[in-house]
């Protein structure tokens, strides 16, 4: 292979051109230094008259920092930055506008001016429409604040107030004599003390839900939501808290006062509801279970509709846990002073509408039922066209929930 040599032509060329772009490289060098050097000779000779102004505005008194004081401003031009407010409110022209309530009676500490029974008992009876919401109009507007019970107290923390709560709170002790033998409350002093009993679980809610961890699974976490129709003092819901399941609880006003407020002391959230004419007030798909230990709802009445009602607000693969009547009736029926006959049709029936709505019976051991909802309800198109109950609106919007009303008669959604 032939070498190249210093003195050779190839050599000198490649010299030549190693000086030219060290050449081109120093002279862009030194062209970008005179520039800068020039732009920053211009900036601090030349005026800049939005910073000059906004320097000149700012009073800045370095005697009083130096003090500790704060400097004062002067108002800025248009050109600077403005913090001072320009609409300000003269309270002493509209003190004459502001209307002043009076606390209302000690009496009225428990008023609840949709749910007042009063009025409730002049709405109809069918489908619990009388212990629904019924707002005041004009006319009969409380304009009073509604005050706390006389010795009120601020409420235990969680998780002490799952177990107890003050009894001047929620003065009222006819829960505790009424459901004496179901433990759901008791008087000790001046609190109540909540041993976690209900009405089908006298032994404690965390046995209750033991029992029910034994046919589904709750700690895998694909049931995290729950919603608990007639409720009592939610215990379900209380001891779910711990397993990482949130519960909404509803009940509604009714001769035991208001029960939901004993959930709300202890901690759980409920609201006052019942499920009669008017859809729940929750999207469709919300829950991953739904619970009714003795819950006083006829499943099987009005053509399947609470059900059906359970149905919307369930997701696809979700539980309906049923207790107390009419589950177990053939052990149960003495104590329940109800004929067989008609407890074992009031079963058929809510097996009727569970199968026209595709529903599953996953279990059934003792006192407990639970049925599941289909995850497809396209497989079980035929079922449906069988069934002409309960009528679904096809049409319908699922989410729409408290601007919805049942109709009685026709069955079908109205607006």
């Amino acid at each position: 292979m032939a070498k190249d040599y210093p003195a050779s032509p190839k050599a000198q060329h490649l010299q030549e051109s190693k000086k030219q772009r060290l050449t081109y490289v120093l002279v862009v060098s030194a062209l970008c230094v005179a520039f800068y050097v020039l732009g920053a000779w211009q900036n601090s000779t030349m005026p800049n008259p939005v910073a000059d102004s906004a320097i000149s505005r700012v009073d800045c008194d370095t005697m009083a920092q130096r003090d500790g004081s704060v400097p004062s401003f002067a108002p800025a031009s248009e050109n600077v930055l403005d913090f001072d407010a320009h609409h300000q409110l003269n309270l002493s022209d509209t003190e004459s506008a502001v209307q002043q309530f009076p606390a209302c009676p000690l009496n009225q500490s428990e008023y609840t001016p949709c749910e007042d029974r009063k009025r409730g008992r002049l709405f109809d009876r069918d489908m619990l429409i009388y212990r629904e919401r019924h707002c005041p109009g004009k006319d009969e507007q409380i304009r009073c604040l509604i005050p706390a019970p006389p010795k009120y107290k601020n409420p235990f923390r969680w998780p002490e107030s799952r177990d107890v709560a003050w009894f001047d709170n929620i003065p009222h002790k006819e829960l505790s004599i009424e459901k004496a033998v179901q433990n759901w409350i008791r008087v000790e002093g001046n609190k109540f003390r909540f041993p976690g009993g209900g009405t089908m679980f006298p032994h404690g809610a965390d046995a209750y839900i033991d029992e029910i961890s034994k046919l589904i699974s709750l700690s895998d976490g694909r049931i995290r939501t729950a919603i608990d129709t007639g409720c009592g003092v939610a215990s379900f819901g209380a001891y779910l808290l711990k397993r990482n399941i949130i519960t909404v609880s509803f009940a509604p006003r009714d001769t035991h006062e208001a029960q939901v407020q004993f959930a709300l002391e202890r901690g759980v959230p409920a609201i006052l509801g019942v499920m009669g004419s008017i859809r729940l007030p929750y999207p469709s798909r919300a829950f991953d279970l739904a619970h009714c230990s003795r819950c006083l709802i006829p499943w099987g009445g009005h053509d399947g509709l609470y059900l059906a009602e359970i149905d919307r607000i369930l997701r696809p693969g979700g539980y309906w846990i049923h207790s107390g009547p009419p589950i177990n009736w053939k052990t149960h029926h003495n104590g329940w002073k109800r004929a067989e006959e008609d407890l074992k049709r009031e079963q058929d029936k809510i097996e009727d509408v569970a199968r026209s709505l595709c529903w599953n019976k996953v279990a059934e051991k003792e006192d407990l039922s639970i049925w599941q909802k289909p995850k497809n309800h396209l497989e079980c198109a035929d079922i449906k066209k069988k069934h002409k109950i309960p009528h679904i609106c096809k049409s319908d919007n699922p989410d729409a929930a408290c601007t919805r009303r049942w109709n009685p008669v026709l069955l079908h959604c109205l607006k």
